[in-house]
């Protein structure tokens, strides 16, 4: 008889059949602190749904299968016409309509809406974020479309519906509708107002026809997308449908589908406009001013989607060293692996209650949470955004050589961890609006100086944090170099706050002497010993 010489031990098993949503302490501490009692039942039931979908071993499957198989594009049809057709793999078909049913692109009219999506938008997120994209587009269109009460009212319960209708017909005949964006071009990249895609007026009122070309363009086989374009006032806003009311497709011309890092699931791509029917969406040259909203709204879901990546990685390396064993013992009792998974765990909590704070500031609506919205808002995108990669990649190293291999699912978070940093306004582009809300937007320091104040006393680490931030705001002279580190120190001393108010002592604890205390090295594990960190990891850790 042949020697047995395959018998599988000390191998972790899958993370699956577990709730996202209800195993993430700090994610449903968020909400019922931002739901209302009366509401708080229905809205856990919901997000418990979604998280046992997300856990799944069908979505997880789906989800691989969906990366695996990146979209492919269509130019034309057997006969020679141009068709301009993205194609995908079932599995992203079914992922992206799960998402569409769970309301993730329904926040504005309802409830505690944004709070309640922002959470489903950050479980989501941890089954495959290339469908978010498609989601958040869709979502982040309605305050642009406002600008336009007709245009809103044609559009907006289309983009709000809970139906995931596929396939290019008129938005008339459809249950529910996908958007994408074009802004980007060749020669602005971020500069918009560099762009040169113009737009002649038509004898229509508020018709154009739009001639140019776009870098880049989100989701591309969505219904309809909001684009940037010259009139003759200047940079206007338009909406361009894919399919006109009479059947017939407008010009829209896919040149090619970008070959991505990551997010390969989901399909961005350079369109060319010519002679494509658009609808203008607010004035003539006040383009930015009205898509401003949806880009603010998609920023935020860059932030949620972060710290979904962040979250995802960090249960996946808790589960692994929770039933790994090395040394005489399980991974998540050695001194060291705790501090590693204590560090990690901080990061991606610290993020989800950021995350979910300007979530409930968009539910308010108030004048107040508006002006703290437009300082933190672009604080939180370029910090969170940031942290993303480091936590992810430190997490694989978690699972040593495993975390290297594809069947772990660690190398696609990986790829994906750049992405949200980069998209929406890199870096530069949010430390650049963090200058401009502290010197153009009156009480936007005011609102977040009110925030942060709630927690001053509790932690006198946070409060000397406080004070260092007040003295760096008091000299903006040459400011702008040092952009990057005044966004970074306002995102953490309002984290730091929030987690003071909000985590566990021993979370606040860790939180104030690392990111605030200065008691870290430049690397992750780096905590002081003496802290609570059992209590931190074991908060962190999901389902089995």
């Amino acid at each position: 008889m042949a020697a047995r010489t395959h018998t599988v031990t000390n191998q972790v098993p899958p993370l699956t059949g577990y709730d996202v949503f209800a195993t993430d302490r700090a994610l449903v501490e968020a909400v019922e602190r931002y739901v209302e009692a009366g509401l708080l039942e229905e809205v856990r039931e919901e997000l418990s749904s979604l998280g046992r979908s997300a856990g799944s071993a069908q979505v997880q499957e789906w989800a691989a299968q969906a990366d695996g198989h990146p979209p492919r594009l269509r130019t034309h049809d057997r006969w020679g016409h141009r068709v301009d057709e993205v194609e995908f793999h079932p599995a992203w078909h079914r992922l992206l309509g799960k998402g569409v049913s769970a309301g993730l692109t329904a926040a504005w009219n309802r409830p505690a809406g944004h709070v309640r999506r922002a959470a489903g938008f950050l479980v989501w997120t941890q089954a495959e974020a290339g469908t978010c994209c498609p989601l958040s587009m869709t979502h982040a269109a309605v305050p642009a479309l406002r600008a336009d009460p007709g245009l809103a009212a044609e559009w907006e319960p289309l983009l709000t519906s809970a139906v995931y209708d596929r396939g290019l017909r008129p938005a008339r005949l459809k249950a529910g509708v996908l958007f994408g964006m074009g802004m980007t071009e060749k020669q602005g990249g971020s500069d918009v107002r560099a762009n040169t895609t113009s737009a002649r007026p038509l004898a229509e009122d508020g018709a154009y026809e739009l001639t140019g070309h776009k870098w880049f363009c989100s989701a591309p086989m969505s219904d309809g997308f909001l684009v940037l374009a010259q009139a003759p006032e200047g940079l206007t806003c338009f909406l361009v449908p894919r399919v006109l009311p009479d059947g017939t497709r407008n010009v829209f011309l896919i040149q090619r589908l970008k070959d991505k890092l990551g997010n390969r699931s989901n399909a961005s791509a350079e369109v060319e406009f010519d002679g494509t029917w658009a609808r203008r969406v607010g004035e003539e040259g006040r383009g930015v001013r009205t898509i401003i909203e949806m880009v603010a709204a998609t920023r935020l879901d860059c932030v949620l989607g972060s710290a979904g990546l962040m979250r995802q990685a960090v249960a996946q390396a808790v589960h692994h060293c929770t039933h790994r064993s090395a040394f005489g013992g399980p991974l998540v009792d050695k001194p060291l692996m705790r501090n590693v998974l204590a560090d990690l765990a901080l990061e991606s909590e610290a993020a989800t209650a950021l995350a979910l704070r300007l979530a409930a500031a968009c539910d308010d609506g108030g004048e107040q949470e508006r002006a703290f919205l437009r300082l933190a808002l672009p604080a939180a995108k370029y910090w969170v955004t940031k942290r993303c990669a480091p936590v992810v990649v430190e997490a694989a190293e978690c699972l040593g050589g495993n975390g290297y291999v594809e069947e772990s699912g660690l190398p696609r978070l990986v790829r994906e961890s750049p992405l949200n940093s980069i998209w929406e306004g890199a870096g530069n582009v949010q430390a650049l609006d963090v200058l401009r809300a502290l010197r153009r937007e009156q009480g936007a320091l005011d609102a977040y100086l009110r925030e942060v104040g709630r927690a001053r006393g509790a932690d006198h680490r946070l409060d000397a944090a406080i004070r260092d931030l007040l003295t760096e705001l008091a000299d903006l002279e040459g400011v702008e170099a040092r952009a990057r580190r005044l966004a970074e120190r306002l995102a953490l001393v309002l984290q730091g706050a929030l987690l003071v108010r909000h985590a566990p002592p021993e979370v606040a604890d860790a939180f104030c002497a690392s990111r605030l205390g200065r008691e870290w090295g430049a690397a992750f594990g780096t905590l002081p010993h003496t802290l609570n960190l059992a209590a931190v990891v074991d908060r962190a850790r999901p389902a089995h």
